[in-house]
């Protein structure tokens, strides 16, 4: 039999999927391991649902964190725990000293954050490439979100595939627990995330501003890294976050400045554009960012 990597995000879904994995369908695989990646940018209350589900269930969740290598060596990983793992987005800030700001042009944090490093621990622990199935979190009504690469690439979707399950139902079981993740499904795992809508964004600002404290001062300090400031680029161009080339600054200028919370047409004119609020990109943000296995 092979052995299962099953990818724990945090999320509410993909913890009622680990936890299925292990109780009913344990017996297909020879070993299986949950892991986590911490990008030091997450909630605190995603830390804390990951303890609460290894105490309640017996994940035996493996933490880890990203460490990029200098030159051309790929992402590598740390082993942490609850009390150990990065609070403060180092691992995130490690990243973007190597590869830049990640925004939808360069969208590599997914990547080094989270696919790398679970790479990385895979062929510490001696399991080669492919020589395993992956378990990944989409449920029943998130069906386009499956990789066209899943059977080459073993991965495998419970909630689709062996036992349909849609967001009512993970709902459902998590309201007769002792627990549950305590965020809001626009809140997601990450304290803010290039991919949420505006309206997301300007919520979030609403509700602590200081959430994108890091993700300023990345874009103050290291908006000037990545590989085509080796060629002759536009002079004043700097990396920022977030879509329509808009920075944090510009987050708070317009949650500030614009009567967003009754806009007309969902949308509201920032810089005179108009900025449409509603609207996520594709693959947008969900609850979590579920790593879609190559």
């Amino acid at each position: 039999m092979k052995n299962l990597f099953i990818s724990f995000s945090g999320g509410e879904t993909s913890a009622l999927m680990t936890h299925l994995l292990l109780t009913k369908w344990r017996d297909r695989y020879s070993d299986v391991k949950v892991v986590f990646a911490n990008t030091g940018q997450e909630n605190e209350a995603t830390l804390e649902f990951v303890r609460d589900c290894d105490a309640a269930f017996g994940f035996n969740t493996v933490w880890v964190e990203a460490v990029p290598q200098q030159g051309k060596i790929g992402t590598k990983h740390r082993v942490v725990n609850f009390d150990t793992s990065s609070r403060s987005g180092e691992p995130f800030e490690a990243v973007i000293d190597k590869y830049g700001i990640p925004n939808q042009k360069f969208p590599q944090c997914t990547r080094e954050l989270k696919l790398r490093p679970l790479q990385s621990y895979l062929r510490s622990a001696g399991w080669a490439a492919r020589s395993y199935d992956t378990a990944i979190g989409f449920r029943a009504d998130e069906s386009t979100r499956r990789s066209g690469a899943a059977i080459q690439s073993g991965t495998v979707y419970p909630l689709l595939d062996w036992s349909p399950t849609t967001k009512p139902q993970v709902n459902s079981f998590w309201a007769a627990q002792p627990f549950r993740l305590n965020l809001a499904g626009y809140q997601g795992n990450c304290k803010t995330c290039w991919k949420k809508s505006f309206r997301k964004l300007m919520t979030l600002m609403d509700e602590n501003p200081t959430h994108f404290d890091f993700f300023e001062r990345m874009e103050l300090d290291k908006g000037l890294i990545g590989p085509e400031f080796a060629k002759s680029y536009v002079q004043g161009y700097k990396r920022v976050f977030f879509r329509g080339s808009l920075n944090v600054a510009d987050l708070r200028k317009m949650h500030a400045n614009t009567d967003w919370t009754h806009a007309e047409n969902d949308a509201v004119v920032y810089d005179n554009k108009p900025i449409a609020l509603d609207v996520d990109p594709t693959d947008g943000c969900v609850e979590s960012c579920e790593v879609n296995w190559e």
